[in-house]
């Protein structure tokens, strides 16, 4: 059986207008009135072309021949027909080549072949020519950047353009209504599906099982290694050095400071000396002023203390705390809590009982000042003269 396409000249993405012209064309040439000296050959070829047409023409019938054409051009779609896609895992063996050179049995000669054959059961597969193109295998002296690693790249993510429609297990045409046809067509999506996975993973498989045994990357996975090894000693050797820049700087800074110290320490003694020498005892009462300052400040420093050793005393708790933030730690705690609530318990008793005393010794004195008043006044009484 020939391809539809083939018969009419046309690729197999051809428009209607291209479809047209081309059957018109053909049918002019072959028609048996137009070769009545060779009319039985015109009439087989007129046929075979007017089925072509009759089948591209239609949009169902054109779509079904896509997706079935593989299998029609190589014994149906009865069952009988077998895939005839190159056999992969034959391959998944090291029995298969010869050694790593590029003769006819060695390592890249014997998978660039089997890739070749892959791309041309694509380009086969394909409905137009044009596309993605497919990276060489290369051979033992290819450059890694510009084919190893593209060809790598683009295999180990390989998905095939095959439709797998010679697996499918029902023929659409057979159906009996529309919702039997999607049945079956939502049956065969699932197959084809299933055996478009199963070819990617073999591919797939297949380029990690030929990468982990390519020289060539394995070349380069140890250069890597062994340049990362010395940038990594570099940056340590540049780390190193720093550190050693480091400590001298501050060492030189140390030996600077400690210098500029000792000149100053000179200085204030040959003015010391001076000035002792022209006013006398100046120096003495500069001295007590010295101490004089210097008892103010420890007394301000003490001061200083008292201040804080108040700010960090819990007088609940009797208990002196390290910092203001144990202290507020300290104030958060249950138990100063309890503490708290335990003196504040006390205060008010004390508070109570300090004014009921209070109360009670504002009465007594009360009713002394009323005894008084009233013997007052009985004496004044006694001391008035009674009239005649």
């Amino acid at each position: 059986m020939r391809c539809h396409y083939e018969v009419l000249g046309l690729r197999r993405d051809c428009t209607d207008d291209d479809l047209k012209k081309a059957y018109r064309k053909l049918a002019l040439k072959w028609h048996p009135d137009k070769n009545l000296d060779n009319s039985e050959e015109a009439a087989e070829q007129f046929k075979v072309i007017q089925a072509a047409y009759d089948v591209i023409s239609d949009p169902q019938e054109r779509a079904w021949y896509d997706n079935h054409r593989d299998a029609l051009l190589k014994g149906g779609v009865d069952g009988e027909y077998q895939d005839d896609s190159l056999d992969l895992v034959q391959y998944f063996t090291v029995t298969c080549y010869s050694g790593y050179g590029d003769d006819e049995e060695g390592f890249y000669a014997v998978y660039r072949r089997i890739f070749q054959l892959i791309v041309k059961e694509e380009m086969e597969s394909k409905i137009n020519d044009g596309g993605e193109e497919y990276p060489t295998f290369g051979d033992s002296e290819s450059d890694y950047d510009t084919v190893v690693h593209p060809f790598y790249a683009y295999w180990q993510s390989f998905c095939t353009v095959k439709n797998f429609a010679w697996k499918e297990e029902y023929d659409t045409r057979q159906a009996s209504n529309r919702w039997e046809k999607r049945a079956m067509e939502k049956e065969n999506k699932k197959t084809r599906d299933k055996g478009r996975k199963e070819r990617n993973e073999l591919v797939r498989e297949l380029v990690a099982f030929i990468r982990k045994r390519d020289k060539r990357v394995q070349a380069h996975r140890k250069m890597v290694e062994e340049q990362n090894a010395e940038k990594a000693k570099k940056v340590e050797e540049l780390r190193r050095q720093q550190k050693l820049q480091n400590a001298k700087l501050a060492e030189q800074y140390k030996e600077q400071s400690w210098m500029a110290m000792s000149e100053l320490e000179k200085e204030l003694q040959q003015m010391e000396a001076q000035y002792d020498k022209e006013f006398g005892d100046g120096l003495e009462d500069d001295e007590e002023e010295a101490e004089e300052q210097q008892d103010g400040r420890a007394s301000d420093e003490g001061d200083e203390e008292e201040l804080l050793y108040d700010d960090l005393y819990c007088p609940a708790c009797d208990k002196v705390c390290q910092s203001e933030k144990a202290m507020r730690n300290h104030e958060k705690s249950k138990k100063h809590r309890e503490m708290v609530a335990l003196l504040r318990q006390q205060l008010e008793a004390e508070e109570e009982e300090f004014s009921n005393s209070v109360g009670e010794e504002t009465s007594a004195m009360e009713d002394e000042d009323q005894i008084l008043s009233e013997e007052e006044d009985e004496e004044l009484q006694e001391e008035t003269p009674k009239p005649k």
